[in-house]
């Protein structure tokens, strides 16, 4: 099947045939045949709603999967408004679902990436840069973030070690966090 071509002469069969033929066989080759005619009206629609051309081929591709069961459970009469529609809905979905997907730098996610992380030719200076920031943390903060990933205590067992609450022990770790960030980009500037 080819995505992004003219349809060639439709085959002898009407889609009403073809639908008949594979709810009855369930013969993927007689739905692909069916979707083949559509591609590009599908495709068109995908690319209006996605605005990028990946995007768009994956969603012809997905609105596929989708045809497999679809077509047995629902009362279809016109075949080409019905996946029109079909398609629509599909790229709507994918809009939302996108929405709901929060894009987080990866230096983000991995805390202080070239300290904890260093090159081969770094780690030496990186490490005593950490060392040095870590001591001039507070009280609090350096006890936490010693226990924390030094240690690797949870926040519970932390309270229990140093006698402060929970609520102390998260302040201080993510307090602590900023500070050693703030001097380990102080100092390697």
């Amino acid at each position: 099947m080819s995505l992004f071509i003219k349809p060639q002469k439709p085959g002898k069969s009407t889609d009403e045939e073809l639908l008949s033929d594979y709810r009855a066989s369930g013969n993927l080759t007689v739905l692909g045949s069916l979707y083949e005619r559509y591609m590009p009206l599908v495709y068109g629609v995908c690319l209006k709603y996605l605005k990028d051309e990946e995007l768009a081929k994956d969603a012809v591709m997905g609105i596929f999967e989708e045809l497999v069961d679809k077509v047995k459970k629902h009362e279809i009469n016109q075949f080409r408004s019905w996946v029109y529609v079909l398609g629509r809905n599909y790229c709507l979905m994918q809009l939302r679902s996108g929405k709901k997907m929060e894009l987080v730098n990866l230096d983000e996610v991995m805390e202080f990436t070239p300290f904890l992380h260093p090159e081969d030719n770094n780690r030496e200076e990186a490490l005593k840069a950490l060392e040095h920031c870590i001591a001039g943390l507070t009280g609090g903060q350096k006890q936490s973030i010693h226990l924390f990933y030094l240690k690797e205590k949870c926040y519970k067992e932390i309270a229990g070690i140093t006698g402060y609450t929970l609520n102390e022990v998260k302040s201080y770790i993510q307090n602590g966090k900023r500070n050693l960030k703030i001097c380990l980009e102080r100092n390697s500037a």
